[in-house]
């Protein structure tokens, strides 16, 4: 298996800390110029190289994802943002679902174990949430 190297660089000059306020291209407080900065940063990323099959990524196959009533879907014309985050902080990660249609999310509690509770609008001040601008 090959490998790539992904390495990022800075531009001279920025420092990666702040506190050059007075734009002297040192720190505040300190003599250690920014230029030091960038190259002791560089060497750090390079210590820490990024190593990426040259294959390309691997996905796993298509899962159509079920909550306790059926198969988890939005109106037409379709998603525009499924995402997991734990909503309600019980440990589970929850699926909002983001739709084009009117803007609204769709919330999907997490039971554990991959398994969703029906999906509910998430509300805002007693309304459907919506995001502004959204067909």
């Amino acid at each position: 298996m090959t490998t790539a190297f992904i390495v990022g660089a800075m531009g001279a000059g920025q420092s990666t800390r702040r506190g050059d306020r007075r734009a002297r291209g040192m720190l505040d407080g300190r003599r250690r110029p920014a230029a030091q900065e960038v190259r002791m940063f560089t060497t750090s990323l390079i210590l820490a190289l990024l190593l990426a099959p040259t294959d390309g990524p691997r996905f796993e196959a298509p899962v159509r994802l079920q909550a306790q009533d059926g198969f988890i879907r939005v109106e037409a014309p379709g998603y525009a943002a499924p995402c997991l985050f734990d909503v309600d902080k019980d440990g589970h990660a929850d699926l909002v679902v983001g739709q084009f249609s009117g803007g609204k999310l769709k919330l999907y509690r997490g039971l554990g174990e991959g398994k969703f509770a029906p999906g509910e609008w998430l509300m805002a001040d007693g309304e459907v949430a919506q995001v502004p601008g959204v067909w």
